[in-house]
């Protein structure tokens, strides 16, 4: 695609903040900060991979996986406003955890390539699917103890250690993080052709190659949402109560 062909599709953003003039939506700056941020950085992360691709350093490799990990632990602990307890270190050991499994089994088992231009794009897609399963799961696990707390309360009553109290908040918690990713698996090729398989049609892959790529993909983001939630659920309930297990508010 040419620079002319790519300026043509800031048509699609204008139309966009017309519409959004028009109905006074109010999104007119948060929609071209958007765009030019989303453009800037992916220019820029195009040109850092370039020189990955061909340096074919592992520092640099690890690095930018690194990278990938913090930002999406700060992005997902915004999800965890009023907890305490250093709930972003608890985020980046489960994301780090998963990256490790799933890229050590891919490696091992010699399902892709150990070269940047198959670890690098896989781990960012798994990563950031990791990074909304604990967006999801910090959201519904503070809405389900505001809601259950009265549940919570008497079982501690009773005698129950802090995890039995809230062993059913942290089901409920986790299966809600699941949901996009589980509804992504009942409806791909139906409702949606993902955008891995999609780039590699329109760059000229064989479909079938390109479908057997998006399948570990899906594979992939179910077991790193379920090992991230659940990890992530063991790390953090521990956070909802004062040491004398008494429920935080």
């Amino acid at each position: 695609m040419s620079f002319l062909a790519l300026s043509f599709t800031l048509l699609f953003v204008i139309i966009t903040m017309l519409v959004s003039v028009w109905q006074k939506l109010d999104l007119e700056k948060d929609i071209a900060v958007g765009t030019v941020r989303a453009a800037v950085q992916l220019l820029a992360v195009g040109y850092v991979l370039q020189f990955v691709f061909q340096s074919e350093n592992i520092f640099f490799i690890i690095l930018i996986i690194c990278v990938m990990i913090v930002v999406a632990a700060m992005n997902a602990a915004k999800r965890a406003k009023g907890m305490t307890g250093g709930v972003i270190w608890r985020i980046i050991l489960s994301i780090a955890t998963m990256e490790i499994l799933m890229m050590g089994l891919l490696l091992s088992l010699h399902i892709i390539e150990a070269t940047p231009q198959y670890i690098i794009p896989l781990s960012g897609m798994t990563i950031g699917n990791a990074m909304v399963a604990c967006g999801l799961f910090l959201t519904q696990l503070k809405r389900e103890t505001d809601t259950s707390k009265g549940e919570i309360e008497a079982l501690l009553s009773l005698g129950a250690t802090s995890r039995q109290a809230v062993q059913d908040v942290l089901k409920r918690s986790v299966k809600f993080s699941m949901i996009p990713t589980i509804d992504a698996m009942k409806t791909v090729g139906l409702v949606q052709l993902p955008g891995m398989m999609t780039g590699m049609i329109i760059a000229g892959a064989d479909p079938v190659e390109a479908v057997r790529y998006q399948i570990l993909i899906i594979f992939v983001f179910t077991s790193s949402s379920a090992i991230t939630s659940i990890m992530l659920s063991m790390l953090c309930y521990k956070n909802l109560f004062t040491k004398d297990l008494r429920l935080k508010s």
